[in-house]
């Protein structure tokens, strides 16, 4: 399992930085300011996250369950959380509108959060 959650975090890591590229030298010709700037937290968040799953697929002191549950939570997190922020800005671009899909962002986050309180939870319960 730790080979997978370091090879999902560095395949994460390198989709955060080409879609910050893209946000930095294609999208802004494309969108508003404000568009810009929800796009960039959401390839903020993905390389966050991206960087915690490395750590937590090089962490020995938690058990493989604990990385699991951790690593799916994030892994979701991401792709709702991140997935429907770029899909929402680039909405405009496409000329169709995806706002109904605007739910899935809190949902998104709420599976961040829980990822970081079952890893904090993890980390307590060390003995």
């Amino acid at each position: 399992m730790n080979k997978t959650i370091l090879i999902t975090g560095a395949v994460i890591a390198l989709i955060a930085v080409l879609l910050g590229a893209f946000g930095a030298h294609g999208l802004q010709k494309l969108v508003d300011a404000d568009s810009i700037n929800s796009y960039t937290t959401g390839v903020r968040y993905q390389m966050y996250h991206a960087i915690t799953c490395i750590i937590l697929g090089n962490l020995s002191v938690l058990s493989d369950s604990a990385k699991k549950k951790i690593f799916y939570l994030f892994l979701a997190g991401i792709f709702l959380f991140s997935g429907s922020i770029y899909l929402l800005v680039i909405d405009e671009v496409l000329g169709i509108s995806l706002s109904s899909i605007a739910f899935i962002t809190p949902l998104g986050g709420l599976l961040l959060i829980s990822g970081w309180v079952f890893f904090i939870i993890s980390l307590i319960k060390i003995k």
